[in-house]
């Protein structure tokens, strides 16, 4: 089997978990294809090949400078509060030796440096959910999906914050060698394999602002807690002591979300973590959410992740 090179960038105040969450992952592939000599060779490179500080502090060492690093089949860009000013050498050097990668990856705000050097012009991409805004503002040319832990435009890919490197590693890992051995890997470092590239960045809870007005607020407890319940306008204004229509308008304008679209994301994250955690049926849990039949559960899953409840769990736990 031929070793697949991936060459992870550093440089000062690099977020460390963005740099060795994937590497766990590619060197733990390589240990599983041992004795098919490898999968990967993990290499570290800074700009002049000298030790970087992590934005927490941690000093990691590369293993050259990039002018001496290996041609790369896969060049993975980290991020960190280093990307906040990017370096202009650094984005010269991805520009010029970015293309020449088979698979180009950032986690985090390691996109910002992708986009800087004209990388992600006219491709689709993710960052940290707190800088998706500033991402699409600076560079117009790349659509920014705030939403996904990771999304795959050809050849390149982008992840969402810290640990959601871990799951576009994963899944590159599945892509390469199959599922047996990115499974592997999850079970060895105690992940799951994986959540889907389309999942959400946010909890239902966390994606939307808390209202103000305690009714309102009570509301949006009360839907958290009984997703299985008559979450339809008319019954969550009732709670709320307000007239359909003003529930409505108050909820949308104090959450930033409607009340339907608010519940949807509950009932589908209440799934997800039923599927996930018990053995019960995909019948027992789409009554229990709200939905009322399996096929209203696969329509909301199909919409909101992009798979379907049972391929879901089988993702997982694969013996289900």
């Amino acid at each position: 089997m031929a070793q697949r090179t991936v060459l992870i960038v550093l440089f000062e105040d690099v977020q460390s978990l963005d740099v060795t969450g994937p590497m766990e992952v590619f060197t733990g592939a390589d240990r599983f294809a041992e004795a098919a000599g490898g999968a990967y060779r993990v290499r570290t490179a800074s700009l002049d090949g000298g030790p970087v500080r992590s934005s927490s502090g941690l000093t990691l060492v590369p293993d050259s400078a990039l002018a001496g690093a290996p041609e790369p089949h896969t060049l993975l860009v980290p991020g960190g509060s280093g990307t906040r000013i990017p370096d202009p050498v650094l984005v010269d050097w991805l520009r010029e030796h970015g293309p020449r990668a088979e698979r180009l990856v950032s986690v985090c705000t390691g996109a910002v440096l992708l986009a800087e050097a004209g990388l992600l012009d006219g491709r689709r991409a993710t960052t940290h959910w707190a800088y998706c805004d500033s991402l699409a503002r600076r560079h117009p040319k790349v659509t920014v999906e705030p939403d996904p832990i990771y999304v795959r435009d050809g050849n390149v890919a982008t992840s969402a914050g810290v640990t959601a490197g871990i799951d576009l590693s994963l899944a590159l890992v599945e892509e390469d060698l199959g599922r047996e051995a990115a499974l592997a890997v999850a079970r060895h470092l105690v992940v799951f394999l994986r959540r889907p590239g389309n999942q959400a960045q946010f909890s239902a809870q966390l994606s939307v602002q808390t209202a103000a007005r305690e009714p309102l607020r009570e509301v949006q407890h009360w839907i958290t807690e009984h997703p299985g319940a008559d979450l339809s306008v008319q019954a969550l204004a009732a709670r709320a002591r307000l007239s359909p229509r003003h529930f409505a308008r108050a909820f949308q304008a104090e959450t930033g979300t409607t009340p339907g679209r608010y519940v949807e994301r509950v009932r589908v994250e209440h799934a997800r973590r039923l599927l996930e955690d018990t053995a019960d049926g995909v019948e027992e849990i789409s009554r229990a959410c709200g939905y009322g039949t399996p096929e209203a559960m696969r329509r909301a899953f199909l919409k909101a992740l992009g798979t379907a409840p049972a391929e879901y769990r089988r993702r997982f736990h694969p013996a289900h």
